[in-house]
């Protein structure tokens, strides 16, 4: 019963987190939203409310009655709208940082226009269509002196932290084999989202597969050596009169060498087919890393505060032995760092991004090497499928920039 309550406790402490008061210390950071994106309340305006350094003070859309309504929504003072808006935002001096959840195929262009504009900025991951548009918006960051981020959020939370120090600690041996699946039913995604829109870099490898390898990455600590083989199922548009190009990824697999004769497998869809014509799937949202010495299986690695587990398996003559972690805090996973076993990923990432921003050292970070590399390895998954990467944007920075 205590685990029902606790479960119960967290999960609406998560999504209704108290609000908390101004650090009189600290100037706030004032953060703009370019566009008024579903995925925007949870992952900034929430947190937000809740970090006393940080306020949620603009949103621009093209649609200016479109941003009026969700400012209005979410206590948002200033609103920018129409074809000049996101420009708007930006040359507002008000503004310390920029949250960029726009489609993948407008980050070069909209991340490099607010690192001109001298603002911070918080990127949705895939951070571009491009490894060599990842770069430069890095290297325009270190140039201006600014903190760019892409926002792999699951990174900053203790669960996976805890994952990484099991295997770093040496006690299950050699990584021999990882595997990373995030995979969706079919439904939750709608024909004509635009994820699935080539033009605006959609696809399932760059919505969700980033995730998977970018976990892949993460927990062997290594780059893949080569893509072995790669796989996709093609999304097929609702209506034949679709304007979305018909070679988009709704799926993809692929099994990847890593170093020391290690292997990696991820699977990523965006709309599972139901079995047998009728029956729904489940989400499938887990990561298993198998070791000469064991196995460690995490289930839910993208959004562990609502529920995850670590079940780690240990090889032995008799059997091996089996435990199974649940780590919400630092504490829990033997670690050190700030937060609260509500507190969502977001929350984890607003923490180390408003850190960096004031010149303290945040608790972990996603380095501009590592954006990189996963954009480079998305790009060579997607050679490998035959479908090859996504459109570059035809923005053009300014060379005063």
């Amino acid at each position: 019963m205590s685990t029902v309550i606790g479960f119960v406790k967290r999960v609406f402490t998560a999504l209704s987190p108290p609000a908390s008061q101004p650090s009189p210390d600290s100037k706030p950071l004032k953060f703009g939203i370019l566009g008024a994106a579903a995925i925007a309340p949870i992952a900034l305006i929430s947190p937000a409310k809740n970090h006393p350094e940080t306020v949620v003070y603009a949103v621009a859309a093209r649609d200016k009655a479109r941003a009026a309504a969700f400012a209005k929504k979410y206590g948002i003072e200033k609103v920018y709208g129409g074809p000049t808006g996101y420009q708007e935002l930006l040359d507002d001096p008000e503004i310390d940082a920029i949250y960029n959840p726009l489609p993948n195929g407008l980050h070069y262009e909209w991340t490099m226009k607010a690192l001109a504009a001298g603002k911070h900025v918080l990127l949705e991951k895939p951070p571009a269509d491009t490894a060599e548009e990842t770069r430069q918006m890095f290297e325009l960051a270190e140039k201006k002196g600014l903190v760019l981020l892409e926002a792999f959020h699951y990174r900053f939370h203790p669960a996976i932290q805890r994952v990484k120090a099991i295997i770093d600690s040496g006690d299950l041996g050699a990584i021999k084999h990882i595997s990373a699946t995030l995979a969706l039913p079919k439904g939750i995604m709608k024909s004509n989202d635009i994820r699935y829109n080539y033009a605006l870099g959609g696809g399932a490898l760059m919505d969700m597969g980033c995730y998977t390898l970018d976990c892949i990455r993460y927990l062997s600590s290594s780059n893949p050596t080569s893509v072995l083989s790669a796989n996709h199922d093609l999304h097929t548009p609702a209506s034949a009169a679709s304007s979305f190009k018909p070679d988009v990824d709704r799926s993809t697999t692929a099994t990847l060498a890593l170093p020391n004769d290690a292997t990696a497998s991820l699977k990523c869809d965006l709309g599972i087919p139901f079995s047998y014509g009728i029956v729904p799937s489940v989400p499938q949202v887990r990561a298993i890393v198998t070791c000469e010495g064991g196995e460690i299986d995490m289930f839910n690695f993208v959004a562990p505060t609502l529920y995850h587990s670590i079940k780690v398996t240990t090889k032995g003559a008799n059997g091996g032995k089996t435990r199974v972690e649940k780590v919400y805090t630092f504490a829990e996973g033997k670690m050190e760092g700030k937060g609260e076993a509500w507190w969502m990923t977001y929350r984890f990432q607003l923490e180390a991004f408003v850190d960096r921003v004031k010149g303290r050292t945040p608790q972990t970070w996603v380095e501009k090497e590592d954006s990189i590399a996963n954009m480079h390895w998305i790009e060579q998954i997607y050679a490998k499928t035959g479908l090859g990467s996504r459109p570059k944007s035809e923005f053009v920075p300014s060379q005063s920039a």
